[in-house]
């Protein structure tokens, strides 16, 4: 059983990040037993920060900062292709964020506990359970009324609006998502986190 806090853990791209390697490389390191990891209920990894801040002393690399405060962003999006489009654009920002990518929203559900995201990007038009529902869920839970939510969709307001509409605060963004404009997003949130 997993006695640490969630803030002494990070998903493997944040890790990458941190480390200056690629995912393949942390994946291996994790085999390895380099870094140590354990994974959640959906098979993602999470990777102990003590682990990483261990693998930089030890190979002379400047450490991480316990006082950073990493913005969690989870997306759920089931088109493979945008997930990959995500993944590669927020990699490449230099903003303090630890992406989780996941496929469904079933998916998102059964993993959200462990996560715990300061912000969800969630596809609304999905097989099995959709965004709506995902929102839904998430906003009627008090564990998770301070995560922002962010619905991405090509659906008009209407169409919106006649499947129930969204929970209150949540933003809608269109499809094909703007990364600009995604990029000043989190900026912004990792700003108000900083103050």
């Amino acid at each position: 059983m997993n006695t640490s806090t969630q803030e002494d853990y990070c998903g493997t791209f944040l890790a990458a990040k941190l480390l200056g390697l690629s995912v393949g490389t942390i994946q291996g390191l994790v085999e390895k037993n380099e870094l140590h990891a354990w994974k959640t209920q959906g098979g993602h990894r999470r990777i102990s920060m003590q682990s990483i801040r261990d693998y930089q002393r030890q190979h002379g690399m400047t450490e991480a900062s316990d006082k950073t405060r990493y913005l969690k962003v989870l997306v759920v999006e089931d088109d493979a292709a945008m997930l990959e489009v995500f993944k590669s654009t927020i990699d490449g920002w230099t903003l303090p964020v630890d992406c989780s990518l996941m496929s469904s929203a079933m998916e998102a559900l059964i993993d959200i506990h462990t996560i715990k995201p300061d912000l969800l990007i969630t596809d609304l038009k999905m097989p099995g359970v959709d965004g709506f529902e995902l929102l839904r869920t998430l906003r009627a839970n008090p564990a998770f009324s301070s995560m922002v939510l962010v619905a991405m969709t090509g659906l008009s307001a209407e169409e919106i609006a006649e499947r129930g509409g969204l929970p209150a605060q949540a933003v809608t963004i269109q499809k094909p998502v703007d990364m600009r404009w995604l990029q000043g997003f989190l900026a912004a949130l990792v700003a108000i986190r900083q103050l």
